[in-house]
Formats: C-alpha cells, structure tokens, sequence
C-alpha cells in the first residue's frame, strides 16, 4: 500500500499537487531499493543502522527524494533512538505531517511536502527549546556538507 501522498490539502481542503510529481516506476528508477521501500512506501530501516545515525558533519540534510532542504545540522542531537534525531526542521513549511495509527500505536507521520515522500515521525519528546524529536530514517536524507 503505498502511503506517501500525491497532493496537498490546503486549509480549506481543497488539493493541490506536489512540486515534485514522478511515476512509481520514476521514483523506483530514481532511489535505490530501499529508499524506495522508506521514501514510497512508508517503510522504516532498523534501528541504529543507518548512515547519519552517528553523523556530525555540519550542513543541511534534504529529502534524498527530491533534494528539498529539510533539516539544518544544528537541529540535529543524539536521541539514542537508532534514527537521526533533530529538534525542528529548517522550515516548517517544509514538511506535512499526518496522523499515523498504523503498528497499533498513535504517531505523527513526518512526509517531504514537495514530492509526499515518507521520512519519519515526530514525537513530544525531545530536548528543549521545541520539546520536538523528529526521528527521520537516514535512507530519506542526503546531506550537503557546509550548507546550513
């Protein structure tokens, strides 16, 4: 089932399309097999097992789907969750988020606002200022070392 969104709705509930709209057999030609399985089909890479996990480089992490900017390095911290972990994303314009019931908990589900891509989720949680963790699969982000 795929669970990544195709359009947005606006306040008034009415859809818009993505800025970045690609074919299912686009998107499989584009990401690797398992970004696929995060990015497309709101799957999760296990824990402590991705790159960024014990990253500190500095830049600006973007939706490895799309390139959209997402996440400033400076909103990154260690949560010890096994996922990239930041405290806010670079704009909240950004990101679109949606209830999640799905594994039999309640979640908010983080997605890429631009192309519907599943990143993550958010929790309430996290460290101050925000009390925010954005738990991101690291297979949904790319950095750019330097940008922040």
């Amino acid at each position: 089932m795929l669970r990544s969104r195709t359009s947005n709705k606006t306040p008034n509930g009415a859809e818009t399309p993505r800025e970045v709209e690609l074919s299912e057999d686009e998107w499989r030609g584009r990401l690797t097999q398992e970004q696929y399985r995060v990015l497309r089909k709101a799957g999760t890479e296990r824990a402590f097992t991705g790159e960024y996990v014990e990253c500190h480089v500095e830049g600006m992490y973007r939706c490895a789907a799309c390139g959209v900017e997402l996440f400033s390095s400076d909103a990154k911290f260690d949560s010890g969750s096994g996922w990239p972990s930041f405290t806010q994303p670079s704009a909240d314009s950004a990101l679109e988020l949606h209830s999640d019931r799905s594994m039999g908990m309640a979640r908010t589900e983080v997605l890429c606002r631009a192309c519907g891509s599943h990143l993550g989720h958010v929790f309430d949680d996290g460290p101050m200022p925000t009390g925010q963790r954005y738990c991101i699969n690291s297979c949904s982000l790319r950095i750019d070392p330097e940008q922040r």
